[in-house]
């Protein structure tokens, strides 16, 4: 979701990209991250590198056309400082505040590891010669100053034959942090201080996300004056309560410009004396994104001084980190209330989406229930409309009952009715057992007297009875299944009871 004032959907697709590549990196708001990635001609590289090593308050190009001719620093400092201007607060006011650049160290995977033992054995001769000749070469290049600049025209560098002939093994920030803190610890003992055992770029982004104060220690254990200002004055409690306290939301990372890290970062923060400690703080007033040095406190300092230059420091740079906390806090309240708001969408559309599901599946069911509501009510009457045509089919097959002229082939059956009535016929003593089912099934068709010699059987209707036979006593049921003639299962007479199997059947479903 975009910001006020900016409209992504004008953006090119790269330039979404390269917004939403810087963004996940820095965590900055794309109000002020969109007008970054334009003067940098939306390269997120350059974006980056300037976020974190902040970038000038004008335009470089446009600054050195305008500047005055160089004039030399050294006099001019020398006479403002002797001669008191009236607008000299004015001037301090708008005084530039010396930017602090986000120092990366060296890449754990280059840094240097020891050869084997085996290579070592094996060229130590070569070592040996190299080494002979290089001194060779050095001595005779102090005796011939020429020399010197002939086979060397770019000069020496102090500084890397500093870190080279330190003896220190190259290792990653972290366990250079962990060096150091354990070297001061076996020097100096134990102590409070709350080292921040990582990488300077680590605390220098820490600081800048967090609108802290990131006090920087450099030491040289060369120097004479180091060991004085560790003992008393960084490890006095004074200093060390101030540190400590969460109040003035002070990191601190200190190193050994022994080290590769600790050197690079003296470098950029032009330290020309140690024991060396600078403030870095967040600059609102110069750049959103910039750091800066606050404050310097060189050489061996008494702890009360030391303390009161950092809170000055600290009070000045107060004001502009409580407007960006403040615009912060505004900005996450915003974005929490918009969190919010979006959420509470999202859970009244999920309702409607459920209700409108539950609304659909009871539509469905009361559509499915009416549909096999009305098959059910189709099936009834097409089963009555086969059961009626079968019954008149049937009817017309039943035989007629036999004359008593031949008794010894007839059998006597009363039969009671389910609506209480009573019929005596005879059949035939070979009649099927069914046929008596027949008659009782067709008992209505036949006392009509409708013509049913023309109707057929249904097609496809499998009857069934819904009644049985039953001799009362003793109770005995005739079923249909078991087969068999009249006579073989009921004898010359009986008494037989109708009841309807179909009775239980509609109970069970009321």
């Amino acid at each position: 979701m975009a910001d006020a004032g900016v409209d992504i959907a004008q953006l090119t697709e790269d330039q979404q990209l390269a917004l939403q590549q810087f963004t996940a990196v820095t965590d900055q708001n794309i109000k002020d991250a969109v007008p970054l990635l334009q003067r940098c001609q939306w390269n997120v590289q350059i974006a980056i590198a300037r976020f974190f090593d902040g970038e000038p308050a004008e335009d470089p190009v446009a600054a050195a056309a305008a500047a005055p001719p160089p004039q030399d620093s050294r006099r001019q400092e020398t006479l403002l400082a002797n001669i008191p201007s009236p607008r000299s607060s004015t001037s301090s006011s708008r005084r530039l505040i010396e930017s602090a650049p986000r120092v990366v160290p060296q890449p754990e995977s280059q840094v240097a590891t020891q050869a084997p033992l085996i290579l070592t054995l094996l060229f130590a001769p070569f070592n040996l010669v190299y080494s002979l000749f290089s001194k060779f070469f050095r001595f005779t290049g102090w005796l011939f100053p020429p020399l010197r600049r002939l086979f060397s025209p770019g000069g020496t560098n102090t500084g890397t034959s500093r870190r080279t002939t330190s003896g220190r093994k190259p290792l990653n920030p972290r366990d250079t942090a962990a060096r150091f803190v354990r070297e001061f610890e076996e020097e100096y003992g134990e102590n409070n201080l709350p080292f921040f055992e990582n990488a300077y770029a680590q605390a220098f982004d820490l600081a800048k996300k967090n609108l802290q104060f990131l006090l920087v220690i450099l030491v040289s254990p060369e120097h004479d004056e180091t060991a004085s200002f560790i003992r008393e004055t960084l490890l006095s409690q004074e200093v060390v309560d101030f540190i400590r306290n969460p109040d003035n939301n002070i990191i601190l990372w200190a190193g050994n410009v022994q080290d590769s890290e600790a050197y690079q970062v003296s470098s950029a923060l032009n330290c020309t004396k140690f024991p060396f400690s600078g403030l870095i703080v967040h600059t609102p007033q110069v750049s959103s994104t910039a750091m800066g040095v606050a404050t310097r406190i060189v050489g061996p300092t008494p702890p009360a001084q030391f303390i009161t230059k950092l809170r000055q420091a600290m009070q000045t740079h107060a004001e502009p980190l409580d407007r960006v906390r403040a615009q912060r806090t505004e900005q996450q309240a915003t974005r929490s209330i918009r969190q919010q708001q979006d959420s509470a969408y999202e859970r009244s559309l999920a309702t409607d989406r459920e209700r409108a599901r539950k609304k659909k599946e009871e539509a469905e069911l009361k559509a499915k229930a009416e549909k096999e509501a009305l098959e059910r009510e189709q099936a009834a009457e097409r089963h009555a409309q086969n059961l009626a045509q079968w019954r008149k089919w049937r009817a017309a097959s039943i035989a007629a009952e036999p004359a008593t002229a031949d008794a010894k082939d007839i059998v006597r059956i009363s039969l009671r009715m389910p609506n209480a009535e009573r019929i005596v016929r005879k059949f035939a003593a070979d009649a099927h057992i069914e046929e008596l089912y027949a008659f009782v099934e067709c008992y209505d068709i036949l006392q009509s007297g409708d013509d049913v010699s023309d109707v057929e059987e249904p097609e496809g209707f499998e009857h069934e009875y819904t009644f049985q036979l039953v001799s009362p006593m003793p109770r005995e049921v005739h079923e249909l299944k078991a087969g068999g003639t009249v006579r073989e299962r009921i004898g010359r007479s009986g008494n037989l009871i109708v009841e309807r199997l179909d009775l239980e059947s509609d109970d069970e479903e009321e």
